[in-house]
């Protein structure tokens, strides 16, 4: 055979997906998540040897519990009780975290320090290590999240960076955590200056940041930042300005609230609920059947039957379609939006996404309403298409950033959403910020093209999913997600077909190669 039909068929080879052995073409599957058991006497040691390291507040906690009480009840570690009590004034909810928060907060200080007649009104940071009070601080069913900051010059003894930002530092702890086919997991370095406190600690640069993954009482965390593995620059954190930061926040580590909870059970992987009755149009390609020639160094896509949460559908009316704004198939007279769908979670950007074969890829999905009918009479405005909050959450964004995401923390689910496009300007105004809670179906804001500024590309709402692991908060495939809540949505099942046959698969930019260069060089993802 001709080399050249050799290397052709074995291209298009790569982008087709296989069904999993023994599941149907059609079905999709809830995720496989395990459950951690937590070592609450442990926790308890730990905590006594931080308060007893100061004498003067030790005897207002009881390390003893007073009565016959089960494992899971509070009662049974006072102390605990007594910890949520003072720490709730400053991380509220913090009692609700059903693992042991770990935080940069020295309880014990910070309570010698009121003893001793220090004002309320004392800055925080004092006993944080410097790092100023948590943007957000979110305790829930699964665990906990966190982001602190570290002002430009802050902490004695910090060497001198480029980058004029603040430092944002993330921590997340959960009971729950996802299981992936995960060819990258577990990987990376141990950490010699933080060995003897962190036995496991590992630190690695995955997806966009460095990580230091660790577990303790039988619980993974992990500390993350946001950086780029390349030369310091004021307006882009390297990782390596990045590693002396995330060390000072895991050395000020300490037990600071949390208590004990029924124990979980792991949560099998199982069929997911869809719509009996078909849709008479709503047609999708299959998941990875990405646009052939699309993907990083010529890659396939990402087959992922899961059905990672039961979300409502992020835009507000149907018709929507999921296809490529970057790449596109052109056939004369055909519309720009058409069924069926298309997957392009592992299309080519710079962004690197472990899930994707070449390891680099798009991280979400691109999502587009369907234009306003040339007869609408409800005041269908293109420029005004609502996009809504898939499930109850909580916001995580800072002021001026590109990015919104939305945070779910329950007894059975630790996962997050991404939106981008919508212009920072108007999330701000509208106080899409750090901390905010958002109902589902409410509105977060409209479709748009904001890319570092408005018109940056084409008007389209990039959403991607994240999920707890060993790793830390690792991108997935949101392709099913998405047609599974659309489904819903239109209260019909959509019908699969392809793969697309190779004589098809002719690719165009559909977008000016300016506008595709600028999406390759955003930092955190353009998408």
């Amino acid at each position: 055979m001709n080399r050249k039909v050799v290397s052709f068929v074995s291209c298009w080879l790569a982008t087709v997906v296989l069904p999993l052995p023994g599941a149907s073409a059609d079905e999709f599957r809830t995720p496989s998540i395990s459950a951690m058991r937590v070592e609450w006497r442990g926790v308890l040691d730990q905590l006594r040897l931080e308060i007893n390291a100061r004498p003067a507040i030790a005897p207002g906690f009881t390390f003893a519990s007073q009565r016959r009480v089960p494992a899971s009840d509070p009662r049974s570690l006072p102390a605990l009780v007594q910890l949520n009590a003072v720490t709730s004034q400053i991380f509220p909810g913090i009692a609700r975290s059903p693992i042991p928060v770990l935080l940069p907060f020295d309880t014990a200080n910070y309570l010698e320090a009121r003893q001793d007649g220090a004002p309320a009104s004392l800055s925080v940071a004092r006993y944080q290590a410097d790092f100023r009070p948590a943007d957000v601080f979110h305790a829930g069913g699964s665990g906990y999240d966190a982001v602190f900051s570290l002002e430009p010059g802050a902490g004695d003894g910090m060497p001198p960076r480029t980058f004029a930002k603040p430092v944002e530092v993330q921590i997340s702890g959960s009971v729950l955590v996802y299981d992936l086919a995960d060819r990258l997991a577990g990987k990376g370095e141990p950490v010699k200056a933080l060995a003897g406190t962190f036995p496991d600690l590992r630190r690695f640069i995955r997806e966009g940041y460095v990580r230091y993954a660790f577990t303790r009482f039988g619980i993974p965390y992990v500390v993350s930042i946001q950086c780029l593995d390349s030369v310091p620059r004021p307006k882009r954190l390297a990782c390596r300005e990045a590693y002396p930061v995330a060390e000072r926040f895991l050395k000020a580590l300490r037990v600071t609230g949390g208590q004990p909870s029924r124990p979980r059970n792991d949560i099998t992987s199982d069929v997911a609920e869809r719509p009996a009755a078909a849709s008479s149009d709503f047609t999708y390609r299959p998941s990875g059947d990405i646009i052939a020639g699309s993907g990083a160094r010529k890659q396939g896509g990402h087959a992922d039957v899961t059905v990672y949460s039961q979300i409502r559908f992020p835009l507000e009316q149907a018709p929507a379609f999921a296809h490529s704004q970057s790449f596109a198939k052109r056939k004369a007279g055909a519309p720009v939006d058409e069924y069926p769908w298309q997957d392009n979670f592992c299309e080519a950007r710079s962004f690197e996404v472990g899930q994707c074969a070449s390891g680099y890829g798009h991280q979400g999905q691109d999502v587009r309403p369907g234009a306003c009918p040339v007869d609408s009479k409800d005041g269908c405005d293109p420029r005004q298409q609502a996009v809504v909050a898939v499930r109850d959450s909580i916001v995580i964004r800072s002021q001026q950033q590109q990015a919104a995401t939305l945070q779910v923390n329950t007894r059975t689910e630790h996962i997050r959403f991404r939106y981008m496009h919508m212009n920072p300007t108007v999330m701000d105004g509208d106080g899409l910020l750090n901390g905010r809670r958002v109902a589902e179906g409410e509105k977060i804001g409209v479709v748009s093209n904001y890319l570092d500024h408005p018109n940056g590309t084409s008007r389209h709402l990039h959403f991607d999913v994240q999920v707890f692991t060993r790793d830390g908060w690792i991108w997935v495939n949101p392709y099913i997600t998405l047609v599974s809540a659309y489904e819903r949505l239109i209260r019909g099942r959509g019908r699969e077909i392809g793969p697309e046959p190779p004589a098809a698969a002719a690719v165009a930019h559909a977008l000016p190669d300016d506008v595709m260069r600028n999406i390759d060089t955003q930092e955190g993802g353009g998408n």
